[in-house]
């Protein structure tokens, strides 16, 4: 290989690196102990998710940033498929029984654990890092405004697509209660819906921001070198975190159990802020690259699929166990869990609807959520408490930016029908 290739690739060679330690051990059956555990899955972790990145960024030569991101999110979040397909797999066991409607209660918090994390924490941590971040480093997606906390990120206008389906997904997931169940119906339109937009993502054009450092050198290559490569590192990275999320997730729940952390919130939060590492890390880089564009394609697709293809498939998994059909049962405080997590999905996306959101909006997002952590607020009353807070919140900033929503629908219409939707700062 030429000086020429192995410098660009050199940070490749480091994240492949990165993941080894935790392969090899995987390769040789060794059970080290929590810390241990903690320390080289998550290292694997790291090199993976700089892995997906080049890889996702590189595909945007070939096809839309919306299906790279779709394809890098489903990636990321992998590991949370398989950790609530294990609970609904398990519920499917022995129907009836304590030990299956406990499995199914864990099902949906963990479900709903993610959801809320990847808001609460996802979407307005990355708006307070970008936005810190100008202080040292030029983002033209920044806009610096007097006042308190004022300053804001603005997102591309073809992030519209991805808004308007969260949006139809997030209004129909305050339905699937009234059933007491997650059932087939539930799963046809929340599946459907996801398919419908990757359908429109395909048909978005290539984006034609230009690319550095390692992506743009895989972008060098001919086609069918350069498709190969991202197909490579797609499998290579999506199977490294499935790998090691899961004893990167038990590892920090056995220490959690150690310092007096209840079973059930372990599973609610701490196992899926574990299986949310990949992508937290991932949209990290991209800031640091200024493109905070993409970080939040990247976060909110992850919702997307999170709330359609993640809620959809629990009653697939829970039927095949139980051998016949068969709806995924929830109890009331399951049901709140629902509706307390898809109030917030409204409440966020009546903050992204004029296509940006301010430092001040974000800490409103993050102080909302870090509030309900408290054990007070567990109880059945208080989950509807904060998704009525939520819905009166989220409908009065919908009512006051009617125009925007009405552009919104309309940007997202275009996308629908292949059109290219170009950058626009108010």
């Amino acid at each position: 290989m030429t000086e020429r290739g192995v410098r660009p690739l050199f940070p490749v060679f480091v994240a492949l690196s990165l993941t080894a330690p935790w392969l090899a051990v995987s390769a040789t059956g060794l059970t080290p102990g929590p810390v241990a555990s903690v320390a080289l899955s998550g290292t694997s972790i790291l090199g993976a998710a700089f892995l997906l990145a080049w890889a996702a960024e590189t595909a945007e030569k070939d096809v839309s940033r919306s299906f790279a991101i779709a394809v890098l999110a489903v990636l990321a979040v992998a590991p949370e498929y398989a950790v609530d397909a294990l609970y609904a797999w398990e519920a499917g066991i022995a129907p009836a029984t304590t030990a299956s409607r406990e499995a199914a209660d864990l099902a949906v918090a963990n479900m709903t654990g993610a959801n809320r994390i990847l808001i609460g924490i996802g979407w307005s941590g990355i708006v307070l890092f970008t936005i810190a971040r100008t202080r040292r480093v030029r983002d033209r997606n920044v806009e610096h405004v007097d006042g308190f906390l004022a300053d804001r990120v603005h997102l591309d206008r073809e992030l519209s697509l991805e808004i308007v389906f969260l949006f139809v997904a997030t209004v129909y997931a305050f339905f699937i209660p009234a059933t007491g169940s997650i059932a087939l119906h539930d799963m046809v339109v929340l599946v459907g819906l996801y398919a419908l937009y990757i359908l429109a993502a395909i048909r978005t054009p290539p984006t034609e921001e230009a690319s550095v450092g390692v992506p743009a050198y895989l972008q060098s290559f001919r086609k069918p070198y350069r498709i190969s490569t991202v197909i490579a590192l797609f499998v290579f990275s999506g199977a490294t975190i499935l790998l090691a999320v899961e004893p990167f997730a038990h590892g920090l729940e056995e220490l959690g159990l150690q310092y007096g952390i209840q079973p059930f919130l372990m599973i609610q939060w701490v196992a899926p802020l574990a299986s949310e590492t990949p992508e937290f890390i991932i949209v990290v880089l991209l800031v640091t690259k200024a493109r905070s564009n993409a970080a939040f394609n990247a976060l909110i697709s992850s919702k997307l699929n999170q709330w359609t293809l993640l809620i959809g498939t629990l009653v697939l998994v829970y039927s095949v166990s139980l051998g016949n059909y068969g709806a995924l049962p929830l109890g009331t405080r399951q049901a709140g869990e629902i509706w307390l997590t898809a109030a917030q999905s409204y409440f966020a996306i009546s903050l992204l609807i004029d296509l940006r959101i301010s430092a001040r909006e974000a800490l409103v997002l993050l102080s909302l959520f870090l509030v309900q952590l408290h054990p007070t607020f567990h109880r059945h009353e208080w989950l509807l408490a904060f998704t009525a807070l939520y819905l009166v919140l989220g409908t009065a900033l919908l009512v006051r930016r009617f125009e925007d929503v009405r552009r919104v629908m309309e940007l997202a219409r275009k996308r629908v029908h292949g059109a290219s939707v170009k950058r626009e700062r108010d």
